[in-house]
């Protein structure tokens, strides 16, 4: 839970800031210890690969953890005390961010439109890695996601409205960022977009990191079960 006065003001910009440029430092340079190995990270075996890309989010998550410490044992606080009253509140502007997205997405389709690319490597990584796939989609990306694109940008931008508009476009445009930029791709914005926005509309009303973190697995973790069902019963 972030609590800004004038006196720790610099402080939580400072936060927010290391952890943005962590998670892209990250991004950017994960496959830099091989090339300083002189190690093809291409060839490597898909286990290898696999381990390493868990490690590297682990780690990522462990360093944000250690610079919000506080802020997260305070959330998960009073999220044992509220927990049903923030589940029964914000559900319904899940919901909403769900129908908008899939609304969206039948434009998409309607209009000639495919799958966005990162759908697509995502689905194509749980028919072959499912496991890996389930740990990272469902439990970590949750993690990472809402530590940097909610409570890392919630730390730099004080004012609401451009915390839930800039937050929202960043995160839903960096999973659309191997789509192809072409008349339908506001459309693809939307739709990532939908959740992003909802999440950050929860944590600026409850200054509580874990309920969009929350919402956030649940929305995963059933796209993550319609796939599945999809893929048996296809």
């Amino acid at each position: 839970m972030i609590t800004r006065t004038k006196e720790n003001d610099f402080k939580y910009c400072l936060k927010g800031a290391a952890v943005i440029f962590i998670y892209f430092f990250f991004s950017i340079c994960q496959t830099f210890p091989f090339i300083l190995l002189h190690i093809n990270y291409e060839i490597l075996p898909s286990y290898i690969k696999i381990i390493y890309s868990l490690a590297v989010e682990l780690l990522m998550i462990s360093i944000i953890f250690f610079i919000f410490d506080k802020e997260f044992k305070n959330a998960w606080q009073d999220l044992k005390k509220n927990h049903l009253n923030y589940f029964n509140k914000y559900l319904k502007y899940y919901i909403i961010s769900v129908i908008v997205m899939v609304m969206a997405n039948l434009c998409i389709n309607i209009l000639g439109g495919g799958m966005s690319t990162n759908e697509t490597t995502i689905r194509n990584e749980f028919q072959i890695f499912p496991l890996y796939t389930f740990i990272s989609a469902v439990i970590l990306a949750p993690i990472l996601e809402e530590s940097v694109f909610r409570l890392g940008f919630r730390s730099i931008i004080s004012n609401d409205f451009l915390f839930i508009t800039i937050s929202s476009l960043v995160f839903g445009g960096l999973h659309l960022i191997s789509t192809p930029f072409n008349e339908l791709f506001p459309l693809y914005l939307l739709s990532y977009c939908s959740c992003g926005i909802a999440f950050a509309y929860m944590l600026k009303k409850t200054n509580n990191i874990f309920v969009p973190m929350f919402f956030h697995f649940m929305h995963n973790g059933l796209i993550l079960a319609l796939q599945t069902f999809l893929f048996i019963f296809s």
